[in-house]
């Protein structure tokens, strides 16, 4: 009986010892909002003109984007169409089957 004892009290040990370090974690912010961002940082998320063209928003990448959700959705419809059609028969197999019977 002293062992469970002494077991429940190591896991409540450690279970109060990782809820104190998450709460510590989550009231710390890594960085505080009111520093300002250093030269380096700020060179780093300015606008790169020479990478313009290779921006994402464009609206044929947007097209193929939306294309390609759709060619995956009608897949997906026609895998579960197939999928209900063999169910269907061999349910149609299964009554024909216990009626020859």
């Amino acid at each position: 009986m002293a062992f469970f004892l002494n077991k429940t009290t190591i896991f409540s040990h450690l279970r109060s010892q990782s809820q104190g370090k998450t709460e510590n974690l989550l009231s710390q912010p890594t960085r505080g909002f009111h520093i300002e961002p250093g030269a380096r940082e700020k060179a780093l998320l300015a606008e790169d003109p020479s990478l313009k063209r290779f921006k994402s928003h464009k609206k044929g990448v947007r097209r193929i984007k939306r294309i390609g959700d759709v060619l995956t959705i009608v897949v997906v419809a026609g895998c579960c169409y197939e999928i209900y059609v063999k169910a269907v028969m061999r349910e149609e197999a299964r009554k024909q089957a216990g009626e020859r019977v």
